[in-house]
C-alpha cells in the first residue's frame, strides 16, 4: 500500500491570515520522541533591505542550473577542441550527473547535522572551484574528474533548496514556492544554453566554465543572509534517516519515479543540442533552441504554480507525461530546428508540471526524514540520467538520435501511468 506507514506523516500547524510565507512548520509524528529544543521556532522574516529567502535559493537554484546545462550545448565543441571522440564527452557529462546523483544521500545527512545554509554555501565554494578546474583541463579525462567534483558538490545546492522549502512552508503552499523555485532553473537553463552556444563558437568553451566557477564563488558568500532554520530533525544515529527511508514503501516508490523520470527527462534534455547539431544546425542555433527550454519552463512554472491550489497533483503528473511522450515521439522524427523548438515547449511544460508535482511529493512523503528523502530523490534522478548517457552514448556518436528518443518516448508511457496512479493511491490514503 503507498499510504504511509503510521507516524510517518506530517501535519504543518495551522496559523491565522498574513502569516510570512517561510515560517518553521512542525511536523508532527505520533509515536515519535518530541522535536529537539528550538525545534519549531519562526523563522525570521528578512528585515528592511535584506533579500527575501526565495530569491537567495531562485539565485542558488540559477547558479547551479547554469553549471549543469552548460556542457550539452558544447559537446560536440569539447570533443572537437579535445580530438576525442563524442561519445567519450558525453561519458564525461555522464560523470558530472552520476556524482550528482550519488552524493545526495551524503549531503542530506551533512545538512541534517551541519546545517541547511552552511551545508550550501560550503558546497557551492567547492563547487566553484571545481568548474575553474574543468576550465584548464588539458585532457578529456581530467575534464570528466572536475566535472565529477562539481556534480558531487553542487549536488547539494537544489536540493537544499527544496528542503528549505519543506521545512518553513506549510504544506497548502509548497507546490507554489517549489514552482516559484523553478524560476531559477529556468532562467539558469536559458542562460547556460544561449551563453555556452555563443561562447563555446565564437570564444572556447573554456571560458564558460571560469565565469560559472566565479559565479558559484560570488553566490558562497551572498548565501551567507539566508536565515538558517531550526533544525527540524534530530536524530542520534547518523543513519537513522536512511534507515526511515528505507522503511517505508510510499518513499523507495517515489525514489522509483525519480530514477525513471531523470533517465528520460534529463536524458532527453542533455542529448538535445547534439542533436540538433547533427541535423546541422550550428553549436550557437542548438544553444538557442535549449533557450526556448528555460523561457518554457519559466512561464509553465507560473502556471502550474496557480493550477496546483485546485487541480489533483496525479492529473498534473499525467499532464507532464503526456507532453514528454509527445515531445520525445516528435524529436524521433526530425531534429530539424523547428521541430526541435516545438519539442523544447513540450518538455519545458513536463518539467513543469511533472517534475514539480513528483518533488512536491518527495518533501511530504516522509517528514521524518525529509533532508534525506529529498536529497535521495535529486540523487536518483542524476543517477538515472547518467546511466542513460553512458547506456546511450554509443547511439549518440553514431549519430542515432532516432532511436534514441523512440525508446524514451516509449519509456515515458508505463512511467506516466504508473506515476499517475501512484500519486492518486496515496492521496487517497492520506
Amino acid at each position: 500500500m503507498l499510504g504511509t506507514p503510521p507516524g510517518s506523516r506530517g501535519r504543518p500547524t495551522r496559523e491565522g491570515r498574513g502569516t510570512p510565507a517561510y515560517r518553521s512548520v512542525r511536523d508532527e509524528v505520533p509515536g515519535r520522541a518530541p522535536p529537539a529544543p528550538g525545534y519549531g521556532r519562526p523563522v525570521p522574516r528578512p528585515s528592511s533591505g535584506r533579500v527575501s529567502p526565495i530569491r537567495l535559493l531562485q539565485a542558488n537554484a540559477f547558479v547551479s542550473t547554469i553549471d549543469r546545462f552548460a556542457m550539452p550545448p558544447m559537446l560536440i565543441a569539447i570533443a572537437a577542441d579535445l580530438d576525442v571522440p563524442l561519445s567519450t564527452i558525453v561519458q564525461a557529462a555522464g560523470a558530472y550527473f552520476l556524482a550528482y546523483g550519488l552524493c545526495q544521500p551524503i549531503w542530506g545527512l551533512v545538512s541534517d547535522r551541519l546545517g541547511l545554509v552552511r551545508t550550501i554555501r560550503l558546497t557551492v565554494a567547492v563547487a566553484g572551484v571545481a568548474a575553474v578546474a574543468a576550465a584548464f583541463a588539458p585532457t578529456a579525462l581530467l575534464l570528466g574528474v572536475a566535472r565529477g567534483v562539481g556534480g558531487a558538490f553542487f549536488g547539494a545546492a537544489y536540493p537544499s533548496g527544496m528542503v528549505y522549502v519543506g521545512d518553513t512552508v506549510a504544506a497548502g503552499g509548497r507546490q507554489r514556492e517549489l514552482t516559484r523555485l523553478m524560476v531559477g532553473v529556468a532562467l539558469g537553463t536559458a542562460a547556460a544554453s544561449v551563453g555556452a552556444g555563443l561562447v563555446a563558437q565564437f570564444i572556447t568553451w573554456r571560458a564558460v566554465f571560469v565565469a560559472t566557477g566565479l559565479a558559484a564563488l560570488v553566490l558562497s558568500l551572498a548565501l551567507r543572509f539566508l536565515d538558517e532554520p531550526p533544525r527540524t530533525r534530530s536524530h542520534r544515529n547518523l543513519l537513522a534517516p536512511l534507515l526511515i527511508v528505507a522503511r517505508s514503501r510510499a518513499a523507495l516508490f517515489v525514489l522509483g519515479l525519480a530514477f525513471v523520470e531523470g533517465g528520460v527527462l534529463i536524458g532527453a534534455l542533455t542529448l538535445l543540442p547534439p542533436a540538433v547539431e547533427s541535423a546541422g544546425a550550428p553549436t550557437a542555433v542548438a544553444g538557442g533552441v535549449m533557450a526556448v527550454y528555460g523561457a518554457a519552463v519559466l512561464v509553465f512554472a507560473t502556471v502550474v504554480g496557480r493550477i496546483a491550489r485546485r487541480a489533483h497533483p496525479h492529473r498534473l503528473i499525467a499532464l507532464g507525461a503526456a507532453s514528454a511522450v509527445a515531445a520525445c515521439g516528435a524529436l524521433a522524427a526530425s531534429r530539424s530546428v523547428a521541430v526541435a523548438i516545438g519539442v523544447t515547449v513540450l518538455l519545458g511544460l513536463a518539467w513543469a508540471a511533472l517534475h514539480s508535482s513528483l518533488q512536491t511529493w518527495a518533501t511530504e512523503v516522509l517528514p521524518a526524514a525529509r533532508a534525506t528523502i529529498v536529497s535521495l530523490f535529486a540523487g536518483a534522478l542524476f543517477v538515472g540520467s547518467a546511466l542513460t548517457a553512458v547506456a546511450v552514448a554509443g547511439l549518440a556518436d553514431a549519430g542515432r538520435y532516432d532511436t534514441i528518443f523512440l525508446l524514451a518516448a516509449v519509456g515515458i508511457v508505463p512511467f506516466g501511468l504508473v506515476a499517475v496512479w501512484g500519486r492518486a493511491r496515496w492521496q487517497r490514503a492520506g
